[in-house]
């Protein structure tokens, strides 16, 4: 393995490593002052979620999380000569891409369906109940993205300890 090929592995796992907690920090943060408030009363506080009257973050998830996952390939793709990174990276990027599908799945549509419930005013049964459940999954979410980014550590300092061998 070349020195300049364990160099593009670094710079690409480290920076794939250094965008997951900036996005873990947004995450963290709108999980702990953003969702609070338009969970508060549901359905009033909706109209937070709602463009032009309230925080839009969709484009801003969008524009973050692609970012993040070409870097995560292309760290992949870098790391691939390397069997422990390579294998590693794969896990983490499995449970990654199995919590983006959940988001997906579960949190996005939920999302835009509180959107409605606020646009049209609507009444909705079991509404809390739902908020309630939404609010404490994406804790659950928000720990296995960190517990993601986390895993990326070790594996970096690894990497880096090639260079010394």
């Amino acid at each position: 393995m070349t020195s300049s090929y364990l160099t593009r592995a670094e710079v690409w796992l480290f920076i794939t490593t250094v965008i997951y907690f900036l996005m873990n920090g947004a995450q963290i943060f709108e999980t702990l002052v953003f969702v609070p408030k338009w969970t508060a009363v549901p359905p009033e506080n909706f109209k937070l979620l709602l463009d032009g009257r309230g925080a839009s973050l969709k484009n801003f998830w969008i524009v973050l999380h692609s970012v993040h996952e070409v870097t995560f390939l292309l760290a992949i793709i870098f790391c691939w000569k390397i069997d422990f990174a390579r294998n590693w990276l794969l896990v983490l990027f499995a449970v990654h891409f199995a919590v983006r599908v959940w988001t997906l799945v579960f949190f996005a549509p939920n999302i835009i369906n509180f959107q409605k419930i606020a646009a049209a005013q609507a009444v909705v049964s079991n509404l809390a109940e739902r908020v309630s459940l939404w609010q404490t999954l994406n804790y659950v979410r928000v720990a296995i993205f960190v517990v993601v980014s986390i895993g990326l550590i070790p594996l970096f300092i690894r990497v880096l300890n090639l260079r010394l061998r």
